[in-house]
């Protein structure tokens, strides 16, 4: 037997907000596949929340990361826009009872489908934009997408690339990486590796191959420029 659909007017407390039309919640939560849907589903909003969500985010990130240049604005807002970072938005707002699909789609286990989450959570993001307009819907992306601002849950780019681009963009030659030392067995060696480039000093990285002793020296040294910071990049 189909899973009831819960009634969407609960979910509005976990959103944050209180909808003045509330057909287009509805609309926000109906998969093509639902009976008597006729075409009413929530692909136009997921459309419209697409442009919203994108806006909201590249704002949240010009003001959160003053000193990061386009390059790294762009790589965050895509991994925040990303399918997988709205679907795990829609998660967090548990979104998956109230979704209104096929009989086939509902049995078949698609309320914990990771596109149609997505989709779902840009839609309801669209449907707060018509209902609320701009201020509103900033405000629901700002809560919801708060903690993957600050916590990526990928790396946006290794360090060895990072290091790169810095060089390049300050019109100096590539790094070069040079192993100054292996110690250890043949069959679990560890590297030392040192990392320069021109007109900085030196740094060193440590690893178990001589990539990741690469990519240590490589973050050692942007860690001590100032292009990274250990608050964004201590983990990586």
């Amino acid at each position: 037997m189909a899973r009831r659909t819960s009634h969407p007017e609960k979910l509005q407390d976990k959103l944050g907000y209180s909808f003045e039309r509330s057909e287009l919640l509805v609309e926000a939560l109906t998969h093509v596949s639902a009976p008597g849907a006729g075409g009413q589903s929530y692909q136009r909003l997921e459309f419209l929340g697409d442009r919203v969500l994108g806006l909201v985010i590249a704002e949240m990130l010009y003001a959160v990361f003053p000193r990061a240049p386009e390059g790294e604005l762009s790589r965050r807002l895509a991994e925040l826009v990303r399918r997988e970072s709205c679907a795990e938005v829609a998660i967090s707002w548990d979104v998956g009872p109230y979704l209104k699909l096929g009989s086939g789609e509902a049995q078949s286990g698609e309320r914990r489908n990771e596109a149609i989450l997505a989709d779902v959570c840009e839609a309801i993001i669209g449907a707060v934009f018509l209902d609320g307009g701009y201020e509103p819907a900033k405000a629901l992306i700002e809560r919801s997408f708060k903690e993957l601002l600050n916590a990526p849950r990928r790396p946006l780019r290794d360090p060895k690339s990072a290091l790169q681009e810095w060089a390049q963009g300050r019109g100096l030659s590539p790094p070069t990486y040079t192993v100054v030392e292996q110690t250890g067995p043949d069959h679990a060696p560890k590297f030392r590796v040192m990392v320069k480039v021109k007109g900085t000093e030196s740094e060193f990285g440590l690893g178990a191959s001589k990539r990741v002793a690469e990519q240590a020296a490589a973050r050692s040294l942007l860690l001590r420029e100032g292009v990274w910071t250990q608050e964004e990049h201590g983990n990586v």
